[in-house]
């Protein structure tokens, strides 16, 4: 993984010192909390309901069992023993004083990790699929790419205040793991005659206005890369609405000016800044590209694995996937434990995965947009031991995509912007499907709390949206959306729910599912077949 040189640490410590000397202007009242909002929101500092929260970066979801330790301390120390792992592979903590921030950047700061960018008007974390380096299907590791772009984006001096926040994905598989469609910019690693670029695709997100991007330019080299994004910022950033934060975001620009014309610009462009130089030399991504490059894998790792024992077979047909090498797999720890909360890990069980990652992969763990942690590189020899201390610290839950693997927003428990509370109806939607996840297959549910969609629920197989309604939390139901490969916007039902009754809808959806499917077809496939109207006859009729 990418490790920090001087310039990189020096910029790191120069914004913990920085920002101390803010809030130490803020806490004497020198600034008022309009003149230190937008500070704070630079270094990831939000002000939710109850108390401040910390949003950490995890750059493309890669950190070690150093980094992960640290994450465990802070838990410990500053908030109340847990943090919230994010859709955007960051992780949050919601109980933090004032006064402790600048203390906890310095931590993180001692293991090359800080929270610069994950808030305001700027291109966010950069997100990468949570296999890369350890998928078969990969065309090359994306993560070299990712670094890159979180190079030049760092502090970039155009792109510090854009008309809306911006987020890049970067993936190098046809499987899109990490909803690369559903990006400002989603980046996909290709080769062409012999040589490796990317297809570029621009105007995804999700929010009040859903759209999936569009292709842009289905191939730039790697030698024309940042001149190329650069290109299709500039042009959002010039044509952008800073007069209308619900119209600011690029997809909104392209489908006002539609995909054609904003190419057009973009290439009009790229031909000015190619000529500014700034495409770093071959060099630097090589020198990049070696700090990821696959560890010591034995070669005589055995490839058998012992099944003898049935509840570690179903952890192990759920939540681990292939790897490249022969004798290793890729374990998916699933922090969906029934009746938990989604995405939630208390500082035990973060020191416990600390742990497995230096002793099981290699000192590599990553964080996934849906939620859950990865260990990227498990000799298969070692499955059964990771299982069994994953199971004892609660962390074995085999559900990977499946019901009760649902992704969730803070929602109104912790969020001010948020209309109802997505985690108590996640606790009582896996709790009701529990007995039936296996029965129903591979389903993914998403909740968001209010309409910015920080739960995804546009993506969702089954979707799921809390609105006020006359000061009255309310549920508004939505099937047929994908994240991945097969991208899709899900589809409003009707007229929304209580909690209980969004659950019991949820029932009725997928009796519906279980009588209509046909051998071997998912959820969503089964809803592609028959269409929309047979499902809301079953919630509504």
């Amino acid at each position: 993984m990418y490790r920090y040189d001087q310039y990189d640490q020096a910029i790191v410590d120069a914004r913990v010192d920085e920002f101390r000397d803010q809030v130490e202007r803020r806490l004497s009242g020198q600034l008022s909390e309009d003149q230190f909002k937008p500070l704070r929101l630079m270094n990831g500092l939000y002000l939710q309901l109850h108390a401040y929260m910390l949003r950490v970066a995890i750059p493309y979801g890669t950190l070690d069992s150093r980094q992960m330790r640290m994450l465990a301390g802070i838990a410990r120390d500053y908030d109340r023993g847990y943090g919230h792992f994010t859709t955007r592979q960051n992780l949050q903590f919601n109980w933090i004083k004032l006064a402790d921030t600048p203390d906890i950047l310095a931590r993180l700061a001692t293991v090359q990790m800080h929270a610069i960018q994950t808030s305001g008007n700027c291109i966010r974390n950069i997100s990468a699929d949570q296999y890369a380096g350890a998928a078969a299907d990969e065309v090359a590791d994306p993560r070299p790419w990712a670094e890159l772009i979180r190079q030049w984006s760092t502090f970039h001096p155009e792109f510090s205040y854009l008309p809306r926040k911006f987020k890049f994905a970067v993936i190098a598989a046809e499987e899109d793991r990490a909803a690369m469609r559903l990006h400002d910019i989603g980046i996909r690693l290709v080769t062409r005659d012999g040589e490796l670029g990317a297809s570029i695709y621009v105007g995804g997100g999700m929010g009040r206005t859903p759209m999936i991007s569009h292709l842009v330019r289905d191939f730039v080299g790697s030698d024309d890369l940042m001149s190329y994004l650069e290109a299709c910022l500039r042009v959002y950033n010039r044509y952008g609405r800073r007069d209308n934060i619900y119209k600011a975001r690029i997809k909104i620009l392209l489908h006002e000016i539609g995909a054609d014309e904003y190419r057009r610009q973009v290439e009009e462009e790229f031909l000015l800044v190619k000529q500014l130089g700034i495409d770093p030399p071959r060099a630097e991504l090589e020198r990049i590209t070696a700090m990821f490059a696959p560890p010591a894998f034995d070669p005589a790792a055995p490839d058998a694995v012992d099944r003898s024992d049935p509840d570690f077979a179903v952890w192990l047909d759920q939540n681990v996937a292939a790897h490249k090498q022969p004798g290793y797999a890729i374990v998916n720890v699933s922090l969906k434990p029934i009746g938990g909360i989604p995405g939630d890990a208390d500082a035990d069980q973060i020191a416990l995965l600390a742990d497995l990652g230096a002793a099981y992969s290699f000192d590599e763990l990553r964080v996934t947009h849906a939620q859950n942690i990865v260990l990227p590189h498990v000799a298969k020899r070692d499955l059964y031991a990771v299982w069994r201390r994953l199971t004892k610290a609660g962390l074995a839950e085999p559900n990977l995509d499946l019901i009760t693997d649902i992704i969730a927003c803070p929602g109104l428990d912790y969020c001010s912007l948020a209309n109802a509370r997505s985690i108590p109806l996640a606790q009582k939607i896996a709790t009701r499907f529990a007995d039936r996840q296996r029965e129903l297959g591979e389903l993914k549910l998403k909740i968001s709390g209010c309409i910015n969609a920080c739960g995804h629920h546009h993506a969702g197989h089954i979707g799921i949206l809390g609105v006020d309604k006359k000061g009255t939390e309310n549920y508004q139901l939505s099937l047929g959306g994908s994240g991945a490969q097969d991208v899709s916007l899900a589809k409003i039902t009707g007229p929304g729910f209580s909690e209980d009754g969004v659950v019991d809808a949820i029932e009725r959806v997928t009796d519906r599912y279980l009588a209509t499917r046909e051998p071997g077809e998912r959820f969503l496939d089964t809803y592609r077949r028959v269409g929309f109207e047979p499902f809301k006859d079953a919630i509504y009729g």
